[in-house]
């Protein structure tokens, strides 16, 4: 059985990858430092599998603790998600972005390299595009300015690892380009467990549901979209998960010293205004929200054309938009008002 290490795989999308590694035959190994995820996720993970997931309180700025990990496991494969996320916070804080997102990367290639773990699959995100000048977009898109330091920090990953690349790294390497995750494990032991205010719109949705939130604001309504809100390409966190165990097959057929790059997203795109309703219709909730300015650092609109992914990983999106609200809100309710 081959191992994977998870880096932040107690998180959101660790933790669902960690499911379907294990129902794929693979064995993943977590080491997440707990800082933007909760260690009731293993218990989750354990619920689900019926067993634990092997796991340590690492940071992956802790180049010591990092190599520990490398000495003490056998690694065929390593999927890299530890990199801090929220785009508003990134605009107060970039050094916080630039120092986590991209010394950790180049400490896990430094390991990688050393102890001969060849197969990467990155983390990357649909924010290296910045506002498209063509809709959907494709791999082959141009990369825009970044809108905010998170999203410069992945593009500079990106630029990283084909630079690693190109120097002759025996290395095989796949970055995942993210749209936008959402939903929950259909069982509801796992799901997305933001750390004080969500920065993402579905917490927000569900925790003004549950009556945590007061409302929801939406940050504009006159952007050039079918009803002046933001679109985004919203997709299953189970369907993301299951990109991350067919990039892994995919890279063990490649010869050394590999890139390549994959959109993750449905192929449609939905304004805040349509998840809303569409959340409300699934759930039964009637929810609170209010129109406000536009938010610093978002862009209008961006989804994604899969036919790469499609393809190349016979790989294709499988949950619909409801079915992603309606996992969404089973998890927050069992959640209850924490």
């Amino acid at each position: 059985m081959k191992k994977i290490l998870i880096t932040g795989g107690a998180g959101y999308i660790g933790s669902h990858t960690a499911v379907a590694l294990v129902n794929s035959g693979y064995e993943p190994v977590i080491v997440d430092n707990f800082s933007n995820s909760e260690k009731s996720a293993l218990e989750g993970i354990k619920s689900i599998l019926g067993k634990e997931v092997k796991s340590y309180e690492v940071d992956c700025l802790d180049k010591n603790g990092m190599e520990k990990v490398f000495q003490e496991n056998d690694f065929s494969g390593v999927i890299h998600f530890a990199a801090s996320k929220a785009v508003g916070e990134s605009t107060r804080l970039p050094l916080k972005y630039y120092s986590n997102n991209i010394d950790s990367l180049i400490i896990l290639l430094e390991l990688m390299s050393k102890y001969k773990v060849k197969d990467l699959v990155f983390s990357s995100s649909c924010t290296v595009y910045g506002q498209p000048k063509v809709l959907p977009v494709t791999e082959a898109t141009p990369r825009q300015d970044a809108e905010s330091p998170y999203g410069n920090t992945k593009k500079i990953c990106e630029d990283i690892l084909r630079d690693f690349i190109l120097s002759g790294a025996a290395s095989r390497i796949v970055a995942l380009r993210y749209f936008n995750p959402v939903g929950a494990h259909p069982s509801s032991a796992i799901g997305e467990l933001p750390i004080g205010v969500p920065a993402n719109l579905i917490p927000f949705v569900t925790q003004t549901a549950a009556g945590i939130r007061e409302k929801i604001t939406v940050f504009g309504n006159d952007y050039d979209t079918p009803d002046g809100t933001c679109v985004r390409d919203y997709i299953h966190v189970m369907d993301l998960a299951d990109a991350h165990v067919k990039a892994l097959k995919y890279l063990s057929e490649q010869k050394d010293n590999f890139y390549d790059i994959f959109n993750v997203g449905t192929g449609n795109g939905n304004t805040v205004l349509e998840v809303i309703k569409t959340f409300e219709k699934v759930s039964g909730q009637k929810l609170n929200y209010e129109i406000g300015p536009r938010r610093t650092g978002d862009i209008e609109k961006v989804w994604a054309n899969t036919d790469k992914i499609n393809k190349v990983l016979g790989w294709e999106a499988k949950y619909s938009l409801e079915d992603s609200m309606r996992d969404s809100w089973n998890w927050q309710v069992k959640l209850g008002k924490k």
